[in-house]
């Protein structure tokens, strides 16, 4: 008897409920694919801007559509062609637009990376793209022992990672975000200096408290981002990689080049899957060890999506928020 699970999908460009809960029949894996059972999937703010039909030419999709990039959990069935020694192991991996909040996800087995027994599914899935991303962003903008970094929308799923590496690598870390809960969850995390930038001269507080910065990671944009900018000693790193405040926070060119400050954007944290995968091995491997361990604010089932979806809009998430399975 053919048996059904649970996906969801959005039926409409809008608002979170447009974001339904229906059946599709029970997936089988082709050549070269796997069936994983999924125990969680990790929620972007990228894709609440999707569903309100805001992804433009990058994200081109139309409804109706199954949301979510990303699952972790087990190798339930393997296609021909797959070694059967996967079936059963934990995994993680990108669903792209075979869509990520559902039950049982089909995927390539070559986009599979194995999560080691230390990391719960639920971390795995937090890092698969936030810890893709802040070791790819480590990668392009090295922080040496000693360099004092300022992290924006620190609180949240990729900027709590990044403290938390940066500090490991000996780094001193001033970690910005909004309102006391997140600022100590930022304490808790292992910031050297909190602040909040939604109260006016934050700025001015932290280079009395710290100097001036020798790398900024701005994932909020928006004039938090611009403030931060001026931040950057001569010689500096600035990333512009983060928009949940506005547009990017791009310095004007001329005025980072007469600083001597190299600057980095959106463009060039765009990887290639191998190199996705390297990072995430990375990010795991650092979780593994104890180094880092992701922030997760809030988890939903999976029936309730559209909660999900207002939480990361509402901004009340503490980190990442995930759809368990």
């Amino acid at each position: 008897m053919e048996r059904d699970m649970r996906v969801v999908e959005v039926t409409a460009f809008g608002g979170p409920e447009v974001l339904a809960l229906t059946e599709a029949p029970e997936p089988v894996p082709g050549p070269g694919e796997v069936v994983v059972a999924v125990a969680a999937a990790d929620v972007l703010w990228v894709e609440t801007m999707i569903r309100r039909g805001q992804g433009g030419t990058y994200f081109p999709v139309r409804p109706p559509y199954r949301p979510g990039v990303g699952v972790a959990g087990t190798v339930g069935a393997v296609g021909a062609g797959v070694d059967p020694g996967w079936a059963g192991r934990r995994v993680v991996t990108r669903t792209d637009e075979r869509g990520g909040y559902l039950e049982r996800a089909v995927v390539p087995v070559d986009g599979l990376v194995p999560v080691p027994d230390a990391v719960p599914l639920t971390d795995a899935a937090a890092l698969l793209h936030d810890g893709v991303t802040a070791f790819g962003l480590l990668d392009l903008v090295p922080v040496r022992s000693g360099d004092r970094v300022l992290v924006t929308a620190a609180a949240g799923g990729l900027g709590a990672v990044l403290v938390q590496q940066v500090r490991a690598t000996g780094g001193f870390v001033v970690a910005a975000a909004r309102g006391p809960a997140k600022l100590a969850a930022l304490r808790r995390l292992g910031a050297d200096l909190v602040v909040d930038y939604h109260e006016p001269g934050w700025t001015d507080r932290v280079r009395a408290a710290a100097g001036d910065m020798n790398v900024v990671f701005d994932g909020a944009g928006g004039d938090y981002g611009r403030a931060a900018f001026d931040l950057v000693r001569a010689g500096g790193r600035f990333s512009a990689h983060g928009t949940p405040a506005g547009a990017f926070a791009i310095p004007d060119p001329e005025v980072a080049q007469a600083r001597r400050i190299t600057v980095t954007g959106i463009a060039d944290v765009q990887f290639t899957p191998e190199q996705a995968r390297r990072h995430l091995r990375a990010a795991l491997d650092a979780a593994a060890a104890g180094r880092i361990t992701p922030l997760i604010g809030q988890t939903f089932p999976l029936h309730r999506a559209a909660d999900a979806h207002r939480a990361v809009e509402g901004r009340t998430v503490i980190g990442k928020a995930l759809l368990t399975v």
